[in-house]
């Protein structure tokens, strides 16, 4: 593999240096380095993050393979600037095997595009009635140490508590999807004033705001790690800040769509918008977003969630929930927190790739821009405007919600390992 110089970038948004990889491993940062042998990147004005990682992907393989395989999502994901991502379980069948999930690593490993690290079901077919094989996932190949019934709410908090008392044991996390089922029953988007005029059923925040109580005082009780998925109301972030204040190992995630839109956008009655939990309030948007940038929500994750065309382009009442984000959601976190002054690039890279290595214990992922680190990175042109094209997506489904919409920033470059998956914008 040759050496590549990547000449003039701003590393983390900071200080201006070179950055020469040779192989899988940054060989030197610095200024003025020699390319002599090398292939030069010139990255004037750009930005040297981390790769990105994602702790919370639906890549759909096996089983719904119409909606994205992991060639697919991890092809959409190298796009995004994601050298890593962690694949939910409800898949057919459900990843709550060491087979399943075994299955899932391998195909990650023959896609070449970002390694894919498989997040085993809490129960058996995520049913919530018996735990699946946690023990024996986590002694398999793919070494799981995220467990997630994503999709659904483990409810039962007996469940839960033998859950989190078991992952314990090897340092794993439990991550949670907070939903309280029989307060959301029939509900079809945020509960309020907009879902009031349109007569459609309501989700209440209460409904995710309960279990996160529940489950954070079962992970002070059992000193166990709990993760809360796509958190997204104001009193959520609260009952959060509250635990962390108390020393509750929890951390949080927050989707690239609910910093950005509002249950407001339901009144066009586009499918699009129609995902799980639902839009919220601009009220909670900024209490996310502030959330975010205080560190209460320790990540970005996309809950890419691909539907293929008959899904989504049909009747609200009918239409699957989810939209895709891989490829998106730098862009998304560049307007809502950078060019808001909530974050700077430093920060981006802690939230979208330091921090959810670190929960996710992803090996080689989430390092630091250094000498003898592996070449796991990803430049972005900040100064790019560019209007969404789900056309142009690698992703096999097309359900956006930024179609036809302008977004900041563009990454030029992916490296996994010191070899480019994307160059100058383009898959390699």
């Amino acid at each position: 593999m040759s050496k590549i110089l990547i000449r003039g970038a701003q590393v983390l948004g900071g200080e201006v240096q070179d950055v020469l990889v040779d192989g899988e491993t940054i060989e030197q940062v610095g200024t003025d380095l020699s390319a002599e042998g090398a292939t030069v990147i010139e990255a004037q004005g750009q930005i040297l993050l981390p790769g990105l990682v994602d702790l919370h992907t639906h890549l759909r393989e096996p089983g719904r393979e119409d909606s994205e395989t992991v060639l697919t999502g991890t092809r959409a994901a190298a796009s995004g600037g994601y050298t890593a991502v962690f694949a939910m379980a409800n898949t057919h069948p459900v990843a709550d095997t060491a087979g399943v999930v075994e299955q899932v690593y391998r195909l990650g490993k023959e896609s070449g595009y970002c390694d894919v690290q498989p997040i085993g079901a809490v129960t058996v077919g995520l049913e919530g009635k018996k735990l699946a094989e946690l023990g024996a996932m986590h002694d398999s190949a793919a070494g799981v140490t995220v467990f997630s019934d994503d999709g659904k709410c483990v409810d039962d908090a007996v469940i839960m508590r033998r859950a989190l008392e078991y992952v314990k044991a090897f340092g794993g996390v439990v991550a949670q999807h907070a939903q309280e089922p029989r307060l959301t029953e029939g509900a079809q988007m945020n509960e309020g004033i907009v879902s009031a005029e349109l007569g459609l059923g309501g989700w209440p925040a209460v409904a995710e705001e309960s279990i996160i109580a529940r489950d954070v005082l079962l992970a002070e009780h059992v000193g166990s790690r709990v993760h809360i998925c796509h958190l997204s109301t104001a009193g959520s972030v609260e009952i959060v800040r509250w635990a962390k204040s108390r020393g509750i190992d929890v951390t949080a995630e927050v989707t690239p769509h609910h910093l950005l839109l509002t249950d407001e956008l339901v009144r066009t009655y586009d499918p699009v918008y129609k995902v799980n939990p639902p839009l919220r309030t601009e009220k909670d948007v900024l209490a996310l977003r502030e959330a975010l940038a205080d560190g209460t929500i320790d990540i970005v994750a996309t809950d890419h969630a691909p539907h293929p065309h008959e899904d989504k382009d049909c009747e609200w009442a009918a239409a699957a929930m989810g939209m895709v984000g891989l490829e998106t959601a730098l862009s998304v976190v560049q307007q809502t927190m950078v060019e808001t002054g909530l974050l700077d690039w430093a920060g981006v890279a802690d939230r979208m790739s330091f921090a959810p290595a670190r929960i996710g214990r992803a090996k080689g992922h989430g390092r630091p821009v250094s000498a003898g680190e592996p070449a796991n990175l990803t430049l972005v042109d900040p100064a790019y405007r560019g209007v969404v094209d789900p056309a142009d997506f690698a992703s096999r489904s097309r359900n956006t919600p930024y179609e036809g919409r302008e977004l900041p920033g563009r990454v030029t470059h992916t490296f996994l390992r010191g070899r480019a998956t994307v160059v100058d914008g383009k898959l390699a």
